[in-house]
C-alpha cells in the first residue's frame, strides 16, 4: 500500500515517480492509474492559460490551479512555485497560500524573473545569498512540517554543474528538504547530482529537453528520491487532441466512445454525489 502522505513516501524506500498534469481531469487520471504522487507542471498551466512558460502568470493563478487539482485527487499534489513571486516576503506569503490549500510540496527556484522554461536558453539566476535567503524564508513559512519544502537551482546553464551543486547543497543547509538540479546536460551530470548532493534529490524528467532520457529504474539506482514528469500529460493530450482533430476535419464522423456517459462522470466522483443526492431528498420522498 502506498503511503498516504508525501513524508512517508520520502521516508520509505524507492524512488516516487510523479507524471505531471495541469488540471483536476490529468491529476484524477494520475491518480487512478496508481501513481503515488501527482506533479503540477507549470509549463502546463501556463499552456492551459494560452500563455508559454515564460513567467507570466501570477502566484493567485499558480495557486488556484493547484487548489483545483489537490481537491481532486486523494493523493499529495506537489507544484510548482517558480522563483516564489518575489523576495522573502512574497515567498512567505507563496508557501502559505499553497499550503492552506493542501499541497504537499512546492518547488521555488533561482531564477530571475520574470523565469523562463528550465529547457530554454536565456535564463538568469540571483546571487547564492539572495537563493538561499528565498529558501531559509520558504522553510520558517510553513506551518507544518508536513509541507515539503524543494529547492531547485538553474544555476548550471548560467555557470556550471560545480556552482549548482554548491547552491543545492547550500540550500538543503538552510532547511529545504529536497535539492532540484535543473537541466543536467549529459548522462555524466545526472549521475553526479545525487552522488555530490547531500539530501534527497529531484530529477526532472523533460523529453527534448538539455537532460538526456533514460530508464527512470536507473535513476533511482543513482541516488534520486523523485522523478516529476511534467510534460507527460500535456505533450499525451496535444498528440491526441491533434489526431482527433484531423480526424473529425478529414472524416465528419464524430469518434465513438468505449465509455458511456455514466461510465464518464463516474471517474470524477459521480457515485459520491448522486448518493449525497439520495440520502438528502429522503425527506422529499416522504413528504416531510
Amino acid at each position: 500500500m502506498t503511503p498516504s502522505t508525501l513524508r512517508e513516501q520520502l521516508e520509505a524506500p524507492g524512488m516516487i515517480i510523479a507524471p505531471g498534469a495541469y488540471d483536476g481531469i490529468g491529476a484524477r487520471l494520475i491518480e487512478q492509474a496508481g501513481f503515488g504522487a501527482v506533479y503540477m507542471t507549470g509549463a502546463g498551466t501556463s499552456a492551459a492559460r494560452g500563455y508559454p512558460d515564460f513567467g507570466l502568470l501570477t502566484m493567485t493563478e499558480m495557486v488556484e490551479n493547484a487548489a483545483a487539482m489537490a481537491r481532486s485527487i486523494g493523493v499529495p499534489l506537489i507544484a510548482d512555485a517558480d522563483t516564489g513571486y518575489g523576495n522573502e516576503l512574497n515567498v512567505t506569503r507563496t508557501v502559505r497560500e499553497f499550503e492552506a490549500r493542501r499541497v504537499s510540496a512546492i518547488h521555488i527556484e533561482d531564477q530571475v524573473a520574470p523565469k523562463r522554461c528550465g529547457h530554454l536558453d536565456g535564463k538568469q539566476v540571483i546571487s547564492r545569498s539572495e537563493f538561499v535567503s528565498k529558501i531559509r524564508s520558504a522553510v520558517q513559512a510553513r506551518r507544518s512540517s508536513e509541507f515539503v519544502v524543494i529547492a531547485r537551482t538553474d544555476a548550471r546553464a548560467m555557470h556550471d554543474l560545480e556552482e549548482a551543486i554548491w547552491r543545492a547543497n547550500a540550500a538543503l543547509d538552510a532547511g529545504a528538504d529536497m535539492a532540484f538540479v535543473e537541466a543536467t546536460q549529459s548522462l555524466a551530470e545526472a549521475v553526479a547530482v545525487p552522488q555530490q548532493v547531500n539530501g534527497p534529490c529531484v530529477l526532472n524528467v523533460v523529453p527534448g529537453g538539455r537532460t538526456p532520457l533514460f530508464d527512470l529504474r536507473q535513476a533511482e539506482e543513482w541516488g534520486y528520491k523523485m522523478a516529476i514528469l511534467p510534460g507527460l500529460m500535456f505533450m499525451a493530450g496535444l498528440k491526441a487532441g491533434d489526431e482527433a482533430l484531423a480526424a473529425l476535419k478529414a472524416t465528419l464522423i464524430a469518434p465513438d466512445s468505449s465509455e458511456s456517459v455514466a461510465q464518464l462522470f463516474r471517474r470524477f466522483g459521480a457515485d459520491e454525489w448522486d448518493e449525497l443526492r439520495t440520502r438528502f431528498n429522503a425527506g422529499a420522498t416522504m413528504g416531510l
